[in-house]
């Protein structure tokens, strides 16, 4: 099969990280540029949503407190909470509000 040639410029940066990311893949960077463009060609576009999420600052603080807590588990200094039922659930989310000066 022919094959033709083309030169891009790339990110020194983006051109290794995607390099590391599809050699899991068992791809190289031209292979898996060929699947991006032959998927784009099956689905006439994009293969996937091309978008920019838009997070209000509820959920970034969601986000940003998530990574927190997940950094807080696997560091050891915080271990989950144990809850028996529904109830003790509600009860537990209940005094968490009052500590924080939430008025439900």
């Amino acid at each position: 099969m022919k094959t033709a040639n083309y030169n891009i410029r790339l990110n020194p940066a983006i051109k290794t990280k995607a390099e590391e990311t599809y050699a899991e893949f068992g791809l190289n960077l031209s292979e898996a540029i060929n699947v991006f463009l032959h998927m784009s060609i099956k689905w006439a576009g994009f293969p996937f949503d091309v978008r920019n999420p838009r997070l209000n600052a509820e959920t970034l603080l969601a986000v940003q407190e998530t990574e927190q807590i997940l950094d807080e588990y696997a560091s050891g200094s915080r271990s989950p909470k144990t809850i028996a039922n529904v109830s003790d659930l509600f009860s537990a989310m209940d005094a968490e509000d009052k500590m924080e000066g939430d008025d439900v």
